[in-house]
C-alpha cells in the first residue's frame, strides 16, 4: 500500500471516529436538542458530495471514510429529526 493511501486512511478515520462520541451521546440521552440541524444538514450534503468525488476519480480513502462518515452523521441526522426534545 502506498504511502499516500494510508496518510489519507489515517486522516479519515480520525475525521470519521470523531463523529462516533456524538452518535453514542445522542442514542442513548434519545435527546438531540443542542444540535444544529442546519449543520448536520449541510455536512450530510458535503460528505455525498466528497463520496461521489471519490467514486469518480476511484480513491479508495476518500471512498471509504466518507461512507463512514456519511454513515454516523446520517444517524445523527436521523436522531435529530426522530426524536421529541
Amino acid at each position: 500500500m502506498e504511502f499516500n493511501t494510508i496518510i489519507g486512511l489515517a486522516a479519515g478515520f480520525c475525521t470519521t471516529i470523531a463523529f462516533l462520541p456524538q452518535a453514542i451521546k445522542t442514542w442513548k440521552t434519545k435527546s438531540a436538542k443542542d444540535l444544529s440541524l442546519g449543520m448536520y444538514s449541510i455536512f450530510c450534503t458535503g460528505v455525498v458530495l466528497w463520496l461521489t468525488y471519490g467514486i469518480l476519480i476511484s480513491d479508495l480513502p476518500i471512498i471509504l471514510t466518507n461512507i463512514a462518515s456519511l454513515s454516523l452523521a446520517f444517524s445523527i441526522l436521523y436522531f435529530k429529526l426522530s426524536f421529541k426534545d
